[in-house]
């Protein structure tokens, strides 16, 4: 059986699997991945890859290539991983330092990028050449497929849609510079943020960690469905952001669906929000809904750095 190894890095978790050309993921392991340079993950992936092979081991024979899943921007054609941010910017020929390690073919793509090869290949990308792919989890940022192509941009940046002002006031700074990106508002990070910014100013049972504990998205869901005022509030907030992003985001693309990915949509709480406000006008073409990936939501990356393994 020919299998790939799919690497899938996150800010606070590494998943590796091996997976066969049908998407099927035989066998994985997570491991905690906490990182504050380029550097520290590469020692990071190594050190877990070793583990790895040593401890769960290939499923048959040794797999045909890997690919690896990344945040931050990266140069998939030369195989360079640029910068997690303008703020840890080291450029690393990771694909070939891989390569060169494991004596096999390795890949590389941004993270998003490769959920959204998944949902390309394995996902509604079956059923459809145009659609869009947001990833709504730690941060927000985008895949778009035009006429069965990715969008990747100039500088391999496109897609950054996290950074878009959607027309609700909050203000909240985001990490870019700017007040009320829908980043800063609805992503796992804008919710804890808008929750420290707005404590003070609703009642609520939410109780706010220190600074080093993010608020859990889950538990202000949880209030919000009993009517707690901050909570409903920033549920509110949220929805209307995530609305206003995607009728942005039809505007621009034409897509005929729009497919919703990762932790603070997978429970379909605030997927169910975003849908009462979207404008019949505004979403009239796009025939195949927006919809919660079909994919598993703890699986796409893993899945999406082996689509990225297989050049798919």
């Amino acid at each position: 059986m020919e299998t790939y190894i799919g690497i899938d890095l996150g800010g606070t978790k590494l998943l590796i699997g091996e997976i066969d050309s049908h998407g099927n993921i035989l066998r994985y392991k997570k491991y905690e991945s906490a990182f504050f340079n380029q550097h520290d993950a590469v020692n990071i992936i190594k050190a877990s890859l070793d583990d790895y092979i040593g401890t769960v081991g290939w499923y048959e024979k040794k797999p045909l290539a890997m690919g690896v899943g990344l945040i931050g921007r990266v140069d998939t054609k030369n195989g360079i991983w640029l910068q997690i941010d303008p703020g840890r910017t080291h450029p690393i020929n990771l694909a070939e330092e891989l390569s060169g390690a494991y004596g096999m073919p390795c890949h590389i793509d941004n993270d998003v990028k490769s959920a959204t090869r998944a949902e390309r290949v394995w996902g509604f990308g079956l059923i459809t050449r145009n659609f869009v792919y947001i990833n709504i989890g730690t941060g927000i940022a985008a895949g778009m497929v035009v006429n069965g192509r990715q969008i990747r941009g100039s500088h391999c940046n496109a897609g950054e849609v996290g950074h878009i002002r959607v027309g609700v006031g909050v203000g909240v700074r985001c990490s870019c510079g700017k007040i009320d990106c829908v980043e800063a508002i609805a992503s796992g990070i804008g919710f804890d943020q808008c929750a420290r910014l707005l404590a003070d100013r609703y009642e609520t049972q939410l109780e706010i960690p220190d600074s080093d504990e993010r608020v859990p998205t889950a538990e202000i869901f949880a209030l919000s469905k009993k009517g707690d005022p901050l909570c409903v509030k920033l549920v509110e907030n949220a929805a209307e952001a995530i609305s206003n992003l995607i009728m942005n985001m039809v505007r621009m693309c034409d897509p005929d669906a729009v497919v919703l990915g990762g932790g603070v949509v997978a429970d379909g709480y605030l997927h169910s929000k975003v849908l009462e406000r979207l404008h019949p006008t505004t979403m009239r073409f796009v025939q195949n809904e927006v919809v919660i990936t079909k994919l598993n939501p703890d699986f796409i990356g893993l899945l999406g750095a082996g689509a990225v393994a297989m050049g798919k």
